[in-house]
């Protein structure tokens, strides 16, 4: 009996061995493409997230990018403060009485705080290399002008700054050129980088927009009727392309013209076909009185959002109808001559052969044109803008708008991320309860 047991146990242990080194050359086989997604879909989302928890603003220098501590932009800073102190100089020998006083008192606060700035072994350092380079017009990288900056000395220069800037202000009746000094006082508070972290802020001032809450309505609504029209005559087509007719070739390839056209310039060409005074569309639509004047294609709120959804159902049915007519093919023909023997009519067939046996096709086409659906944003830009009045503004037209056209790189980001997770969301949904049987998912 122990003579058995042992090679039983070796024979297991080899088999052991066996499946282990199996499974490690499976995942260094797909190794490079875990890597290429995690760096093509993956990263691009956390860098977002980190982008999103900061107020990041391109048109403001001291927001363009993202600061967790305080930091001083020595260029900026010395490229006002000399010329300010000469300013308050010039005009404190002028001046006289109170003016005077309150002149000299204002510069003694600016040479008090940037001798505290000094102090910094390493920032004097910095500070004396900037300016020995503004001297002689040489060229100052960002990494040597930015400098970090201890909190309290950050505070006390944006305050003294601020009131440099209301003093001056103040006495401008009284100065022969005051609007130098505020120029430059007001320029110079501009040095100071506070960090801009605001945490989650975003996400919470969006979800309690109303416009974030309408451009994912209307996202909704063009993703769900788009969709459930392209499957339906997709559907049909795959089937009438699916029979054996003189000159199929030439129908599937003629079909599949409208989705090789780019997205933009169908668009473009649809934008032409709405027309409200040339529009060969809008006329027919208003001559058969599915609308009652041409403009209303592009100028009313409804007209525009079924526009939309009209010109992404012509293009977008083709690739519907081809994912659907792949399944159809795997079909067995032998399965409807046995149903037709045994005398099922053709619905009969469509529902209990086609459907069940189509079921993953269905799935993997619905998943693709939803998800691509829900990221529209060439289709609606080209042809509306959002417009009008937001009627079809998409949650990616509107993350568009506050990223680019605001440069509000901050919250465009947490639209972004919003976006993703409304996407993996959908992803859910349909591989939960849709493909839960095709997936073996318990």
């Amino acid at each position: 009996m122990p003579n058995n047991e042992k090679p039983i146990a070796a024979r297991a242990k080899s088999k052991s061995k066996k499946k282990l080194s199996e499974r490690s050359i499976g995942y260094f086989l797909i190794a490079p493409s875990l890597i290429l997604i995690l760096v093509i879909a993956i990263w691009p989302v956390f860098q977002s997230f980190y982008y999103s928890m900061f107020d990041l603003r391109l048109n403001n220098p001291s927001k363009s990018e993202a600061y967790v501590s305080y930091k001083v932009d020595l260029h900026t800073y010395l490229d006002n403060f000399p010329f300010l102190i000469n300013a308050l100089e010039e005009e404190a020998e002028t001046a006289s009485g109170k003016t005077k006083v309150e002149l000299k008192e204002i510069q003694s606060n600016l040479e008090r705080i940037d001798a505290e700035l000094k102090k910094d072994n390493d920032l004097k350092a910095r500070y004396d290399e900037v300016d020995e380079k503004l001297m002689v017009m040489k060229p100052i990288s960002e990494e040597l002008a930015v400098a970090d900056i201890e909190k309290a000395v950050a505070l006390q220069l944006e305050k003294t700054t601020n009131e440099t800037t209301d003093r001056v202000r103040k006495l401008k009746s009284e100065l022969e050129n005051p609007d130098d000094a505020i120029g430059l006082s007001s320029s110079l508070s501009d040095s100071v980088i506070t960090p801009n972290f605001i945490g989650l802020k975003h996400y919470k001032d969006n979800l309690a927009d109303k416009r974030m809450w309408k451009a994912i309505q209307n996202t909704t609504i063009f993703t769900v009727i788009s969709v459930f029209v392209e499957l339906v005559i997709g559907l049909a087509i795959a089937i009438l392309i699916n029979k054996a007719f003189f000159g199929r070739g030439l129908v599937r390839a003629t079909i599949l013209i409208p989705w090789a056209i780019p997205t933009a310039v169908s668009a473009l060409m649809w934008k032409y076909l709405y027309d409200g005074q040339n529009g060969i569309v809008a006329k027919v639509f208003e001559e058969i009185g599915l609308i009652d004047r041409m403009t209303d294609l592009l100028t009313s709120s409804n007209g525009a959002m079924f526009s939309v959804i009209f010109a992404d159902v012509w293009k977008t049915t083709p690739y519907m109808a081809l994912l659907l007519l792949a399944g159809l093919q795997t079909i067995p023909s032998s399965l409807y001559e046995a149903a037709a023997i045994d005398g099922a009519s053709k619905w009969k067939q469509f529902v209990k052969i086609t459907l069940p046996l189509l079921k993953s096709s269905i799935l993997v086409a619905l998943l693709f044109r939803t998800l691509d659906a829900f990221r529209v944003f060439d289709l609606v830009y080209v042809l509306t803008g959002g417009g009008p009045a937001n009627s079809t503004e998409t949650i990616s037209i509107l993350a568009y708008k506050v990223m680019f056209n605001q440069t509000n790189f901050g919250e465009g980001s947490a639209l972004a991320v919003i976006v993703f997770v409304c996407v993996a969301v959908i992803s859910i949904i349909y591989i939960k309860f849709l493909g839960r049987d095709l997936l073996n998912d318990k």
